[in-house]
């Protein structure tokens, strides 16, 4: 059942509000379109001035709002958030804000390499203010790396919205029903034919369910594999169910936020780099390495400029 935060209940809620600064320089609406990847996302939510998401934070349901104050090289993120638990959750909101948004991330020797490359140089400064989105959790990252498989981004942020209408945690707000994303604790006590009602995949929704009841039980566990180079890494994610290279690397930078590793075996991101460099015959992932060497340690990161290059090309992107 929906929290209702209408009217009545309101009083309950406990709003704070709180400036943090970002590196310069910053964009919020850069940052959260690389984030978010169709207008149709439920759960990162974007109106052309303010991110919204509704946050899963010790067990309560978190609606969180952020807000650019002052232009990209002088940048202030404003932070308001409402919720009816007595504990003070700022230090969890600065941290995972940080982390989605990537606010602490000095990007000054990237500039620099793209200065000395005119190819770069122009999307670099084209894009300027973009931050490496992360999601906030290594389940919602391999959650969506999982149902997006195979299939185009569009239905498989469908499929994400509908696992977080059915599964997430929700507040009423303002006559609208905000989704969180779902936890493993969500999901763990479910069947596959559960989710599969959906629109998942048999394999899909198996993946996801034992992904689920793993973290639950503590089996995979995000700081062990902080802790890990790459290669150690991508192993590790590739024994789970449903989890192949593009899934392990997309998951890595998206979800562990390795921003030198690009994501080689997504055949739109592929694209996206081909149609960049103008080059006629397709890449294979050996192609891939050997011509983002260039541009090493940043490569993940040249992968969400090309994101937002594709989605301004597909007039996808806008301000809302």
């Amino acid at each position: 059942m929906p929290i209702d935060e209408d009217e009545n209940n309101c009083k309950r809620l406990k709003p704070i509000s709180f400036m943090i600064k970002s590196a310069a320089p910053f964009r919020l609406d850069l940052t959260v379109w690389a984030l978010r990847r169709r207008a149709n996302n439920i759960v990162d939510r974007w109106d052309g001035k303010t991110y919204g998401r509704l946050l899963a934070l010790d067990g309560q349901a978190v609606d969180v709002s952020v807000t650019q104050i002052g232009p990209p090289d002088d940048p202030e993120l404003k932070i308001e958030a409402a919720y009816a638990g007595s504990l003070s959750l700022k230090p969890a909101l600065v941290t995972i804000v940080e982390q989605m948004l990537g606010t602490g991330r000095n990007l000054s020797e990237f500039y620099v390499l793209a200065s000395g490359d005119a190819q770069l140089a122009q999307l670099a400064a084209r894009f300027r203010g973009l931050k490496p989105p992360r999601f906030p959790t290594l389940f919602e990252a391999l959650v969506n790396g999982i149902a997006c498989q195979q299939i185009t981004l569009t239905l498989g942020i469908l499929l994400l919205n509908k696992l977080a209408s059915n599964y997430g945690m929700s507040v009423r707000k303002e006559n609208t029903t905000l989704s969180a994303f779902p936890r493993p604790e969500d999901l763990a006590g479910l069947e596959p034919r559960d989710i599969r009602r959906l629109g998942l995949s048999n394999n899909k929704a198996r993946a996801i369910i034992e992904l689920a009841r793993m973290m639950t039980d503590k089996c995979l566990v995000q700081e062990d594999l902080d802790a890990l180079d790459d290669e150690t890494v991508l192993a590790r994610l590739c024994q789970l169910r449903g989890v192949g290279r593009w899934t392990a690397e997309y998951v890595m930078l998206r979800g562990l936020g390795r921003i030198h590793l690009f994501p080689g075996d997504d055949m739109g991101a592929r694209r996206n780099l081909q149609l960049w460099l103008k080059l006629k015959e397709p890449m294979s992932y050996e192609d891939v390495r050997r011509i983002l060497s260039r541009w090493e340690p940043y490569s993940g990161f040249l992968y969400f400029h090309l994101l937002l290059d594709r989605l301004m090309r597909d007039g996808i992107y806008d301000k809302k």
